[in-house]
C-alpha cells in the first residue's frame, strides 16, 4: 500500500475527507483540497495506471478525452497541467458538425472569439498520471493503493470505513464517492439512481493515418448514430463510431484489413486515408443520474453521480466540474471551521451541481433524439437549425462557451485566475 503516513485508526478522527477513487476525478478533488487547505485527505484506488514517463511516446491509450478550456483551468490552478503537456497532448481549434442525410452543418473556431484554442485532446491515464504526481507530493494526502471500500457505517460524527484485505478500517468526517458508474460507495449509501440504456454501442479506435491530424475535431450525425474524429499528434487520430450492438460486435471481430476498408468506406474523405489500426474498443452507451449527489457525511462526484451520452465529450468535464464545486464548497466551509461532512454543505454543492448537470444531460439526449431516423420534414428543419446556428453570431459563441465549459455557474477553480 503506497501511503504518506502509518496512521491507523482509533478513537479520533483519522482523515478530514477520504476520496474511493483514484482516477480523473477523484484525483482533481484531492489536489483542490490538497491546494487550498490543510485538511487531511486520504484517496483509495484498487490499481494504478500504467506508467508514462515524460520524454517518452509510448502506444497511444485507446481511452481519450477532450478536455475543454474550463478542465484545462483547474488543472492549471492545482498545479497538475505541465504534467500533462510534459507526457502528450493535442490541442484542438476548430469543430465542425454536420447532417449526413442533409447539407446542414456548422463549424466552430477558438478565433471567433478571441481564444487560443477550444481544448485539447488528451489520453485519460495521461491525465490521472499528472494528477497522481500532484496528489503524492502533498503532504496532507494519503494515496492508499491497492485498496478499496468493503463497507462503512456511521458512529458519532464519523465514517468508519472497512477497507479490503489488510486495510483494517479508518475513519473520516466525508467519505466522497469518485469510484464510477458502478459506484460502491453509492450502492453502500443507498443512493437511488435513474438509469436507462441507448440502443447504441460505441466502437473507439486509434489509428494512423496517411496525412498529419489538423487542429479539427469532426462530428458526422447518421440515422445509425454520429461518428467522430479526434485529433491525436503527428499521423494519428482517435475514432468512435456509434452502431447498434450487433454491429459494433461485427466490426471489433473483423480483421486489421478489412476494417480499415469498413472504416474508408463509411466515415468521411476529409479524414484522409488509415495506414494502421493501433487498437479498438467498444463500451454499451448509458444515461443515468442518481437522485441525490448526497446522503449523511456521504457525496458523489462524477460517472458515480451521472453519466451523459458521450457525443459531445461531455463525461469528463462534468466530473471535473464537480470535483472542483466540491472542494469549493468544503474550503470555505473549512474557512468558517465547519466540519467537511455537515449536511448543510453537501446540500449545497447538491443544489449546484446537479441542475447543471441535469441541464446537459438533457441537451446531450436532445441531440441523439434529434438525429434519430425522421421523416423528411424533420430532416430539413434540423439542418436548417445547422445552418442558421452557424450564421448567428451571439447564438454560435453561446454554444462555443458551452463546449468549452465556460458558461454556467463555474467553481471558482475552473474561472481564469490572475
Amino acid at each position: 500500500m503506497n501511503a504518506h503516513s502509518d496512521k491507523t485508526a482509533g478513537d479520533s478522527v483519522d482523515y478530514d475527507v477520504m476520496i474511493v477513487g483514484g482516477g480523473m476525478v477523484g484525483s482533481m478533488l484531492a489536489a483542490a483540497l490538497a491546494a487550498g487547505s490543510s485538511l487531511k485527505i486520504a484517496v483509495l484506488e484498487h490499481q494504478e495506471p500504467e506508467p508514462f514517463v515524460p520524454g517518452t511516446q509510448p502506444p497511444y491509450d485507446v481511452r481519450v478525452s477532450a478536455l475543454s478550456i474550463a478542465t484545462q483551468r483547474m488543472l492549471e490552478n492545482v498545479g497538475a497541467w505541465q504534467g500533462i503537456l510534459d507526457r502528450r497532448a493535442c490541442p484542438f481549434r476548430q469543430m465542425r458538425v454536420w447532417d449526413g442525410e442533409a447539407d446542414g452543418s456548422t463549424h466552430f473556431q477558438a478565433g471567433d472569439i478571441g481564444a487560443p484554442e477550444l481544448g485539447h485532446i488528451v489520453e485519460n491515464r495521461v491525465l490521472q498520471l499528472a494528477l497522481l504526481d500532484n496528489i503524492k507530493s502533498a503532504s496532507s494526502v494519503d494515496y492508499l493503493c491497492p485498496a478499496s471500500l468493503v463497507d462503512y457505517h456511521l458512529s458519532e460524527g464519523k465514517v468508519v470505513c472497512e477497507l479490503s484485505g489488510e486495510g483494517g478500517s479508518v475513519t473520516t468526517r466525508l467519505l466522497v464517492g469518485a469510484d464510477g458508474a458502478r459506484s460502491t460507495v453509492r450502492e453502500l449509501a443507498g443512493i437511488e439512481i435513474e438509469r436507462s440504456s441507448y440502443p447504441h454501442h460505441a466502437l473507439v479506435a486509434t489509428v494512423e493515418t496517411e496525412l498529419a491530424q489538423q487542429d479539427i475535431t469532426w462530428q458526422r450525425f447518421q440515422p445509425t448514430g454520429p461518428e467522430a474524429m479526434l485529433p491525436l499528434c503527428g499521423h494519428r487520430a482517435s475514432l468512435v463510431w456509434y452502431h447498434d450492438e450487433e454491429h459494433v460486435r461485427h466490426l471489433r471481430s473483423l480483421s486489421d484489413e478489412d476494417f480499415i476498408e469498413a472504416l474508408q468506406s463509411s466515415f468521411p474523405v476529409e479524414l484522409g486515408g488509415i495506414k494502421q489500426v493501433l487498437e479498438r474498443g467498444s463500451f454499451p452507451i448509458v444515461k443515468a443520474h442518481a437522485l441525490h449527489y448526497v446522503a449523511e457525511r456521504v457525496a458523489l462526484v462524477g460517472d458515480a453521480a451521472h453519466t451523459v451520452h458521450p457525443l459531445a465529450g461531455q463525461g469528463v468535464n462534468l466530473g471535473m466540474l464537480d470535483a472542483a464545486a466540491l472542494a469549493q464548497v468544503i474550503l470555505e466551509g473549512r474557512a468558517g471551521e465547519q466540519d467537511p461532512g455537515q449536511r448543510r454543505l453537501l446540500r449545497r454543492y447538491e443544489r449546484w451541481r446537479r441542475g447543471e448537470n441535469a441541464m446537459m444531460i438533457s441537451i446531450l439526449d436532445g441531440f441523439y433524439h434529434a438525429f434519430k431516423p425522421q421523416p423528411h420534414g424533420v430532416r430539413s428543419l434540423r439542418s436548417a437549425a445547422l445552418n442558421v446556428a452557424d450564421r448567428a453570431g451571439p447564438l454560435k459563441s453561446m454554444v462555443m462557451r458551452y463546449a468549452m465549459g465556460t458558461a454556467g455557474d463555474l467553481p471558482a477553480l475552473a474561472r481564469q485566475l490572475q
